[in-house]
């Protein structure tokens, strides 16, 4: 006997035992962090096997006992309630339950801990049923049909705790996903309770809204608060999932033959069609006002899994533009508020046709066999609200797509259906005998746009043609189909082509020219988005400027050979006057501000740069006190600071980054700030570096950005930018990333840090003074540069409650650095209010005048 002991063999062997090993990791997680969940598990499948239950469900004798309904508490059946979430309705229910569990119930315990979990999951179990069956007694006023069948209702499932326990959870959670979890659950559950609107989709809705309410109580709050103020970015996610939401109920209500809920109009798809297309068109024929008539070409146009599919696929478009949605595409706003306005002016026709004499009251339609105006009502209000919500977040969907993306999309849409219309027409021609009257091209070019409809919005044109064998079926019923299958795909591969800058050429140029060259410790801004660049008649310099309010604002110095900035800086004035735009150098240097104050022009102090220069830094003495502090405190707590590349990181790493940055912005309660300020998207550069304070678990507890300054070609410096620390985690985060960053930088042989500068931030007693005595002959200059500087003293202190720069610049005094100031300069004192207001807009892009008012509120309540 002889043992194979090849190398597949010995590789299938460790499979095994690796996949072996995760079992047993997973049953020992179970046991160890999650007992009532796993013991909930096995309760569930041993009580459904003992009652034959697995399969189809509980028996109606036993659903009464066990399962919650009016009718059980009326009978006094108090225990329902909870006995209802130990059986699901069938095997599909028992699978997604056991999924629930170990995807969601498993780590909420490990997190709220079990006494936390039993309490939150059966408060929510408890109360959402009773809330439910109040909802059911309450419907009947307005809803007489689905108040009825809420009535008569039993609801069997674990989901409605689950829920509920999550809602709670979230509670003490970061801000973001606090926020994920919250409106995505909500829509869930709303979307599910009106469009399908089983009792047991309307206990889970109520599961979800007690565990919202109660979840301070069980867990605690988050250190961040409740606020829901966030990044552009977070925005849009949130956005999305709304949309997404909106999309997927009708989808339910299609796909469910069960579904009551008042959103249901397409609950009839599944239904059989009781008459063959000869025995319809013979009804028709003896008289085309018969009901059976009319049902029959409705039933005949809608069934089969063609029509079906052709009915949802608006709703897959939709969520296609969802994704475009949660990238910022415009194009994705516009088409998604297109789609929003169709389905409105439907809703809205439909109530027309229904009840403002457009039609006999005997007329049938799909969906509801006996409408009334309630129910004809409530469909608009879905796409309504969305509407109303797509045109309030506007501001967050300004992303374009590549010059020429979405005219090639129009020509490839336009190419689709001109093939489809000829595999229509010509295949039609050849299966003409296999429709119930003989077409000719005419008919079927005239049918053809027909194909493209979702049948459920063809009700009042009777069908010229219905398919009576194979191929004709399947050119009428799928035309449509791969229309809009095809259609979606294209859609979103357009989301999939890379970000559009204003002039992806300028921009590419710039950025080679800083790599090759020399910038100031702020150059690396200029790369970023939002600035449109102006080239020097030599081609030697750049500047990076945004127009504002009729001010060229500019981000920092000219950026080229030192020796022709003067040169830079005198043609760029002429270009901006040229165009009729009042020229600002911000943020710039000493350097820049000497020629500008010799060009007769006025400027102001607008904050100060920290810069560390490295060759022998060492933190040691008392001034240096706190850093040591933070540097042996993460060495005691298992923290370490690691390089990574954000755009290449890890996702779980990406994912923590994120979280900790959209609790800051919450915290803040006002939106992020940009300009010279970066964020997540500038964070995403491969050239920019990243140092985080991570933990032994992976636990990101920090992290900061690096921009590279480059001095002819070579990085000498680095400038920090995005700095973030987890709420709850280790303290002293940035304290000791900054410290990591000057040690670690300066093995490398690097020249110095720069902190950067805080905005409307400087020390103490230096503001202003050598703007007046610069312009001391020009009584004008000084004394509209006199009241600028009061006007950002007083804006800096008053900000300063919520953005915090002024604590900023006193937090990078720990580390000792050498105070650079930075100016604005400007050469025309008396346009100074249009340029504040332009350096307030660029710092706050998107601010709405509501995001104003809670400014001044916030300032005001603090």
């Amino acid at each position: 006997m002889t043992i194979d002991s090849s190398p597949g063999t010995t590789e299938s062997t460790s499979r095994i035992r690796a996949l072996a090993q995760k079992a047993a990791d997973i049953v020992r997680f179970g046991i160890r962090d999650a007992p009532l969940t796993v013991v909930l598990l096995l309760t569930m499948w041993i009580l459904g096997a003992a009652t034959g239950s697995l399969v189809h469900g509980p028996s109606r004798d036993l659903e009464h006992t066990i399962g919650a309904g009016m009718g059980s508490i009326q009978h006094g059946r108090i225990w329902t309630p909870l006995t209802s979430a130990l059986w699901a309705g069938n095997l599909l229910g028992y699978i997604g339950a056991s999924v629930l569990l170990i995807a969601v119930a498993a780590p909420l315990e490990r997190r709220m801990g079990t006494v936390k979990l039993a309490i939150a999951g059966a408060s929510t179990q408890i109360l959402g049923v009773l809330l439910g069956l109040g909802w059911a007694s309450f419907v009947k006023v307005f809803d007489s049909n689905w108040g009825f069948r809420l009535h008569v209702g039993s609801a069997v499932g674990a989901s409605a705790w689950i829920v509920g326990a999550a809602m709670a959870a979230s509670s003490n959670m970061g801000t973001l996903w606090r926020r994920r979890i919250r409106v995505g659950t909500l829509a869930l559950t709303i979307t599910l309770a009106l469009f399908s609107g089983q009792l047991q989709d309307v206990i889970r809705f109520f599961a979800a809204v007690v565990g919202l309410v109660i979840g301070q109580w069980i867990v605690g709050r988050s250190a961040r608060g409740e606020r829901i103020a966030g990044t552009q970015r977070e925005g849009r996610v949130l956005v999305a999932i709304v949309v997404a939401a909106s999309a997927i109920g009708p989808m339910i209500a299609a796909l469910s033959p069960q579904a009551v809920g008042p959103l249901a109009v397409l609950r009839d798809l599944f239904r059989g069609v009781p008459w063959t297309v000869a025995e319809v068109r013979e009804l028709c024929a003896e008289s085309a006002s018969d009901p059976d008539c009319r049902r029959g070409l409705l039933e005949l146009r809608l069934s089969g899994i063609g029509p079906t599919l052709l009915s949802l696929m608006p709703s897959i478009f939709v969520l296609v533009l969802s994704d475009g949605l949660r990238r910022g595409r415009r194009f994705a706003w516009i088409a998604t508020v297109c789609a929003q306005v169709v389905l409105l002016v439907l809703s809205i026709g439909n109530f027309v046709i229904r009840f403002v004499d457009a039609v006999d009251s005997d007329s049938l339609f799909y969906g509801i066999s006996d409408p009334n105006v309630y129910r004809t009502l409530v469909p608009f209000l879905t796409p309504l609200f969305v509407l109303i919500l797509l045109i309030s977040t506007r501001r967050y969907f300004d992303v374009a797509a590549p010059a020429k993306t979405y005219r090639r999309l129009g020509v490839a849409i336009v190419a689709l259906l001109g093939i489809l219309a000829v595999i229509y027409v010509g295949g039609g021609m050849l299966a003409r005998h296999g429709f119930d009257r003989e077409p000719t091209v005419a008919m079927l070019l005239a049918d053809f746009p027909q194909r493209l409809v979702p049948p459920v919005y063809l009700q009042l044109i009777d069908p010229r043609l219905l398919p009576v064998d194979i191929e004709s079926t399947l050119l009428f019923e799928w035309t449509g189909v791969v229309f809009w299958g095809v259609a979606a795909v294209l859609v979103f591969v357009s989301f999939l082509k890379p970000v559009k800058t204003a002039d992806p050429e300028a921009a590419e140029r710039a950025r080679s020219m800083l790599i090759a060259g020399t910038g100031s410790p702020l150059s690396w801004m200029t790369t970023w988005k939002g600035n449109t660049y102006w080239f020097s008649a030599d081609g030697s310099s750049y500047v990076a400027y945004r127009v504002i309010a009729g001010v060229a604002l500019t981000t920092g110095d000219p950026v080229g050979p030192p020796d022709r900035m003067r040169a830079a800086i005198e043609e760029f004035a002429e270009f901006a006057s040229s165009n009729g735009w009042i020229p600002c150098f911000y943020s710039v240097t000493d350097e820049a501000r000497t020629i500008t104050d010799s060009m007769g022009w006025s400027g102001l102090q607008v904050a100060e740069e920290t810069v560390l220069d490295l060759g022998g830094i060492a933190f040691t003495g008392k001034r240096f006190q706190d850093v040591r502090t933070a540097l042996n405190r993460a060495k005691k707590s298992g923290i370490s600071a690691e390089w990574i590349s954000f755009p290449h990181a890890p996702l779980a790493i990406k994912d923590q980054i994120v979280a900790i940055s959209e609790e800051w912005v919450a915290d803040k309660g006002m939106p992020e700030m940009g300009f010279t300020l970066g964020g997540l998207d500038e964070v995403d550069d491969e050239q920019v570096r990243c140092l985080i304070a991570v933990d032994e678990d992976r636990t990101v507890h920090g992290v900061t950005s690096w921009l590279p300054v480059y001095r002819d070609g070579k990085v000498v410096g680095w400038t920090l930018d995005f700095m973030r620390r987890r709420s709850e985690g280790f303290r002293p985060a940035m304290e000791f990333l900054i410290a990591s960053a000057a040690l670690k930088l300066e093995e490398e042989g690097v020249e110095f840090l720069s902190l950067s500068g805080a905005p409307l931030a400087t020390i103490a007693g230096d503001s202003g003074t050598d703007s007046a005595a610069t312009n001391a002959d020009e009584p004008e200059a000084t004394t509209f540069s006199a009241m600028m500087d009061s006007v950002l003293d007083l804006l800096g202190r008053t900000l300063e409650p919520v953005y915090g720069f002024r604590s900023l610049l006193a937090f990078k005094s720990k580390f000792q650095p050498r105070y650079v100031p930075m100016h604005m300069t400007f050469a025309d004192p008396a346009a100074l209010p249009s340029i504040g207001n332009a350096v307030g807009r660029a710092y706050l892009p998107t601010v709405t005048i509501g995001q104003g008012f809670k400014l001044v509120r916030t300032i005001l309540g603090r």
